[in-house]
């Protein structure tokens, strides 16, 4: 890469002043491949300033920047700042990394969740997933849905009572192979050859024949693919090019903090939707930012659910027949769009009616945005009233709670969203198949090939302020029932859910004292800020009686059960007296046991929500 200009550096905030060290050499973007910054992380020669934010990219951002890796595509500079005899910051290691007496040589000033993210990807540490490159040649399994050839696939996994992690085929190299799954484990460039090996013989031991010679060459011959697929892929990974400016060491405090300022939020390059803002505005002579501005004026309630134009873009793609994502937006035809405004901004204005009647309020707790665009154009097809919606929007019901309950969209989101959109399509429209039957819900993919997820995997849902679909679904259910402030009694409704704060039913201290992870889905509740003042290291039950001055069983039922809180679970108590390890091993199997049994109450109540029924937290407790 050639000399940086200065007009280059203005934009990412680094005074031009630098862009000649003392000695006089020019600053320049330097080539460094993923091999050698995977060595600097490893060897911890590269480290972060403190002030840094921690890990924040969910699990579709890795899969895409691997994507983005192993087809060798440009991913965007990074920034180090050079340590000299002394760090300038409190530094700290990146997630995961070794921690090892080694010298600083760089602090990761721009980069951070990019090189973490790979660092972790390249060892599969992440506990709640795991990551797999498919390879479609390799693929023999029929049991999944269709996939695009070198893509990365996320696999959620949880722990079951007996201790073994699920799916259990994620561990297996044969069933791992048998779908054409490679785990990234073994994408880490370093020598780890026997590493390799052993997976391969291990994944091809089922498949290799009795004695026959021609079988056993055509045996060899796979064997020998499948190391030259995983070669070839090692290779591209460990000669990716992530090039970085470096600033020099004697570069001022002060100045190093702006360019890390600058970097991080005064970039503002054009978005998808200024493009096409500008693309429809020279095809049509009118102005798109007009007609959104009209749209959130006459209908303000769209917006709580995501981005307005993104909305717009995705919904517009959908009903032309094109993926609800960047690729559709580009591809649909601009005048169309607009000739079809009116019809998408009435079908947005019914979807948000439908989610707020679902006890879907606003974004925060939206578990899915994919489930939005294929709402919105569905109702393009359903009628205003009559028998004929109510059947259809059963059928949304369904469509909705599915989304949150089971992995559909977790991967490939739009390109699933797009193919269930057309088979409910084809039900709400009476379409009938080739042979004259009609479709049903056994044509829909969501329904046909995904099940409900188990309770034990909602025991390691995230915290719901996180952008999880399992721990926003968790809290979906709550907020569906209509989950009641702890102190006043109020229903959580669209108007009071703004009011209401993330609070850890078991005391996050009580928790965080034996070393238990308390940010879980399972552990929160809807309450109000004014509720949730103080957190207490009292038994979970008796710390809400005291905090709440509840005055009798009735109160204390009626307002738990309204969030699907077990209230035997929630009593168990009694840690006070007990020695360190004792109270410590008590409360692990109180929590675990209070976690099981709510998960599996939110499930039955999912469950019945996909049914469309109208039930209240007491029929789920009375069964």
């Amino acid at each position: 890469m050639g000399e940086v200009d200065i007009l280059e550096l203005k934009a990412i905030g680094i005074d031009p002043r630098l862009k000649n060290n003392r000695e006089g050499r020019s600053m320049q973007a330097r080539n460094r491949n993923l091999d050698e910054w995977y060595g600097k992380i490893k060897h911890s020669q590269i480290k972060l300033p403190r002030f840094q934010r921690f890990e924040a990219w969910d699990r579709q951002r890795i899969c895409s920047l691997v994507e983005t890796v192993i087809h060798n595509l440009p991913l965007g500079i990074t920034l180090v700042l050079q340590v000299g005899d002394n760090e300038k910051f409190i530094s700290r290691y990146l997630m995961t990394a070794p921690r090892t007496d080694s010298r600083v040589y760089e602090h990761l000033l721009d980069g951070q969740q990019r090189l973490t993210a790979l660092w972790r990807v390249f060892h599969n540490n992440y506990e709640n997933e795991t990551y797999f490159i498919y390879l479609k040649e390799l693929d023999q399994y029929e049991g999944d849905a269709e996939r695009e050839n070198l893509t990365v696939f996320c696999r959620s996994r949880y722990y079951r009572e007996n201790g073994e992690r699920y799916p259990l085929w994620c561990d297996d190299p044969a069933q791992c192979l048998e779908r054409g799954m490679i785990p990234t484990n073994l994408m880490r460039p370093e020598d780890i050859q026997n590493e390799i090996d052993e997976w391969i013989e291990t994944a091809t031991k089922p498949l290799e024949p009795a004695g026959e010679k021609e079988e056993l060459l055509r045996f060899f011959e796979y064997k020998k693919r499948v190391s030259d697929r995983i070669k070839d892929l090692r290779s591209i990974i460990a000669n990716y090019n992530l090039p970085y400016l470096s600033l020099p060491s004697h570069t001022d405090k002060t100045v190093a903090l702006n360019v890390f300022i600058n970097m991080n939020t005064n970039s503002k390059p054009l978005s998808q939707y200024d493009i096409i803002v500008a693309e429809v505005e020279s095809v049509m002579e009118q102005s798109l930012h007009d007609l959104e501005t009209e749209l959130d004026a006459k209908y303000p309630e769209i917006a709580r659910y995501s981005p307005l134009s993104d909305q717009i873009l995705t919904t517009s793609a959908l009903l032309q027949g094109h993926l609800p994502n960047q690729r559709g937006a580009w591809e649909m035809d601009k005048a169309l769009m607009v000739e079809n405004w009116e019809t998408m901004a009435y079908s947005l204005h019914r979807m948000a009616a439908f989610l707020k009647g679902e006890g879907i309020y606003d974004r925060e707790r939206l578990p899915t945005n994919a489930v939005l665009a294929v709402i919105a154009a569905l109702y393009a097809y359903i009628p205003e009233s009559g028998d004929k919606r109510g059947q259809d929007e059963l059928l949304l019901k369904r469509y909705l709670w599915y989304a949150f309950f089971t992995d559909r969209y977790e991967n490939a989101a739009a390109t699933r969203a797009f193919v269930d959109f057309n088979r409910l399509k084809q039900i709400i429209t009476g379409e009938r198949k080739p042979d004259g039957s009609l479709y049903s819900i056994e044509d829909v993919p969501i329904f046909a090939d995904h099940a409900f997820v188990e309770a034990e995997e909602l025991m390691t849902a995230e915290w719901p302020k996180r952008a999880t679909i399992r721990g926003r679904g968790v809290l979906a259910v709550a907020c569906r029932l209509g989950a009641l402030d702890f102190a006043t009694g109020e229903h959580l409704d669209a108007g009071t859910v703004e009011k209401r704060h993330y609070h850890h039913i078991y005391p996050d201290a009580l928790l965080k004292e034996a070393e238990i992870p308390s940010f879980l889905a399972l552990n929160c509740a809807l309450i109000a800020d004014t509720t949730n003042m103080s957190i207490g290291r009292k038994d979970p039950l008796q710390y809400l009686k005291d905090r709440y001055a509840w005055t009798s069983e009735t109160i204390v039922c009626e307002r738990l059960q309204s969030h699907l809180i077990p209230i035997r679970e929630l009593a168990n108590g009694g840690y006070e007296d007990l020695e360190e390890s004792e109270k410590n091993e008590k409360l692990k199997a109180d929590f675990e046991a209070f976690l099981r049994t709510r998960g599996e109450l939110i499930l039955r109540a999912a469950k019945y929500l996909a049914e469309g029924r109208q039930l209240a937290a007491g029929e789920i407790y009375a069964e």
